[in-house]
């Protein structure tokens, strides 16, 4: 995986969200985030977002962590957090005519250790890469995790599920 450290400014998207946790993922039965992005691409909610930045780019956050369940020496999370899929988007004044199931999030600028996947097969390019992260030492990632925000950006590289190439963007400290 390649490695580059970053600063990404605000950024305002438009999506759905789920309140999940580390041990409801790992079990299929109790697993919210496939069917939350199985309802995205299903229902075409991408087609309801206005003010698109780059159309079919899809962004998934995991941000909305909770404080007591961070390791502060551990770059892994086991509590709770939300699941955000959805579209960047420049400009929320079409905000008033947003269908009810949408909702808008708002990352703040930080700076983010970004991680560049070799090509692999969807899910487990994007389940691998994140069982690297995960294990990496405070120097190998970059700095100290964040935990306000950090998601995987789906482009054009990831529109064949055998060979996906994608971004992961893990929030760090300055």
């Amino acid at each position: 995986m390649k490695k580059e450290i970053i600063k990404q400014p605000e950024m305002i998207l438009v999506g759905i969200s789920v309140q999940t946790r580390f041990q409801n993922e790992i079990n299929p039965a109790h697993a919210k985030i496939t069917p939350t992005v199985q309802r995205y691409f299903t229902e075409q909610l991408f087609n309801k977002i206005p003010n698109r930045v780059k159309p079919g780019t899809t962004y998934c956050i995991y941000t909305g962590y909770d404080d007591s369940a961070i390791k502060a020496k551990d770059n892994s999370y086991m509590g709770a957090y939300t699941y955000f899929v959805g579209e960047h988007v420049s400009s929320i004044s079409d905000a008033i005519d947003l269908p009810n199931d949408l909702t808008i999030l708002t990352i703040p600028a930080q700076t983010y250790a970004k991680f560049t996947t070799e090509p692999g097969a969807m899910p487990f390019v994007v389940i691998q890469a994140w069982q690297r992260i995960w294990t990496m030492k405070q120097a190998d990632l970059g700095g100290v995790r964040r935990f306000h925000a950090d998601f995987e950006v789906y482009d054009e590289r990831a529109m064949n599920p055998k060979a996906a190439t994608l971004d992961i963007y893990v929030g760090i400290k300055d």
